[in-house]
């Protein structure tokens, strides 16, 4: 393999909520992986990125999510850089981007409203089918378990909007409350690599909240090729590599991806996914020599 130098930006940890050692853990295994393969890895934080004046290493892999950072990824494209996950791409994933970009794609998401905190409308619930809402915060990730709500009624809808006002959030997103099983994948773009597995089933305090809105997994039958697929098409037109989500997979198989995140910690299987991760790196990064 041909050696080249690359520069690896960590996550800073107020966005590695619940996950600080998992989200590391991934990146050291991959940093490991790659180096393994002959590639020399520089290091850096989010800070330490924000403070150089001239980035010396023209492949870069970031696990960044500060905006400022993004948009210094961004930047660095721009100047003939390439990044992965690429600064858009990360952009592409704050919540209200990511809805808008799943839809255009046609890939199955469920019936949702984007709307301003300050003025939602009075339409904004409208003709969302099926019992409850969840609300969340449109401008970024959720950083705060507050940033993703679970609502029974419209006006409980319309408190929690006037609350993310009250925080600063500009817009969110109302989705109709979808029943069924739900399922975390972890992908990579390109690859055979895919991971899923039911949470509830492995007692992840994540989701003990969404265990009692939707109950215990049913584990109906779907057809994971085509999960597959629609994950991979989201990757495509999010323009990232290195991805997981949720999905909700009701009784008569059908599915609706419910959230897509760039670059997560990969925690039930980051041994077996880093190498896959590195390899994805290294040949898009060789693809540009």
């Amino acid at each position: 393999m041909q050696p080249i130098t690359l520069l690896g930006v960590k996550r800073g940890s107020k966005f590695s909520p619940n996950h600080i050692g998992n989200d590391e853990a991934i990146f050291n295994l991959t940093v490991t992986a790659l180096e393994k393969m002959g590639c020399t890895v520089n290091i850096c934080t989010e800070n330490d990125l924000m403070e150089m004046t001239d980035v010396q290493e023209r492949f870069i892999f970031a696990m960044a999510r500060e905006i400022v950072v993004v948009e210094k990824l961004k930047s660095l494209e721009e100047s003939g850089k390439i990044v992965i996950n690429s600064g858009y791409g990360i952009e592409n994933c704050f919540r209200t981007n990511m809805t808008n970009a799943l839809i255009a794609n046609n890939i199955p998401y469920p019936k949702s409203r984007i709307v301003l905190t300050d003025e939602p409308g009075d339409d904004a619930f409208t003709d969302l089918p099926g019992e409850g809402y969840w609300i969340k915060r449109g401008d970024f990730h959720a950083i705060h378990k507050e940033d993703v709500t679970y609502v029974e009624s419209e006006e409980q809808g319309r408190y929690i909007l006037k609350e993310f006002n009250l925080r600063g959030i500009p817009d969110a997103v109302i989705s109709q409350n979808l029943p069924g099983d739900l399922v975390k994948f972890y992908g990579i773009r390109g690859s055979q690599f895919f991971h899923h597995f039911y949470p509830y089933d492995h007692n992840h305090h994540k989701y003990s909240s969404y265990e009692q809105i939707n109950s215990a997994t049913a584990h109906y039958p779907f057809n994971l090729d085509t999960l597959m697929q629609a994950a991979d098409a989201a990757a495509i037109g999010l323009n990232i590599y290195i991805y997981g989500g949720d999905a909700i997979v009701d009784r008569e198989g059908k599915f609706h991806i419910i959230d897509f995140n760039d670059w997560p910690s990969f925690a039930p299987c980051r041994d077996i996914a880093a190498p896959h991760i590195a390899q994805c790196l290294y040949d898009n990064f060789i693809a540009h020599l």
